[in-house]
């Protein structure tokens, strides 16, 4: 799993993810879209997280301030459901450790998180805490939506395996 794979634009990610989910919810589409939103945005919250060394709190207070109800790419975008945003992006910072383990429980023997490309960790750890943390939300909701993100950022093998630890881990989690 390594970072080979060059990521799409956010616009091409976005469009994909809106196109390939459809939650199973009693959400109303705006409300789904939201949530594909506030999820994309987490994880790119999460990477930026990890490589710049930024709080939760200040990260999630730059997206309110100057992400959310703008553009990418010159592209308007549905609202996030700013929220669900802040929940999931603190959420897997105060809760990181259990999460890690969770990950780690589902990789292959000798493989260390540490050596997954650090967007597919941040799309991991959304995932897990999702998955552990949200119940109203249903597992092949979050699964669907996160293989979807990893889709839009990997084309190789990234994806399948985020769709089978995913997998493995709402296993673990909802039994």
């Amino acid at each position: 799993m390594s970072g080979d794979s060059k990521p799409a634009s956010l616009k091409e990610a976005y469009d994909k993810l809106v196109a390939a989910t459809e939650e199973k919810t009693q959400l109303s589409a705006r409300e789904r879209r939201a949530r594909t939103v506030a999820r994309l945005a987490a994880v790119q919250a999460l990477y930026q997280m990890e490589m710049g060394g930024a709080g939760a709190e200040h990260v999630v207070r730059e997206f309110s301030e100057h992400r959310f109800d703008g553009d990418i790419e010159g592209e308007t975008l549905a609202e996030a459901d700013e929220v669900f945003f802040a929940e999931l992006v603190k959420g897997v910072v105060a809760e990181q450790a259990s999460i890690d383990t969770a990950i780690t429980a589902r990789l292959a023997t000798g493989w260390r998180l540490e050596r997954i490309d650090a967007t597919l960790r941040a799309i991991l750890r959304a995932g897990t805490w999702e998955l552990i943390r949200r119940p109203d939300v249903p597992v092949e909701v979050a699964i669907d939506e996160y293989v979807e993100i990893a889709k839009s950022f990997f084309e190789g093998p990234e994806p399948g395996f985020v769709n089978g630890a995913l997998d493995g881990i709402a296993r673990d989690a909802r039994g």
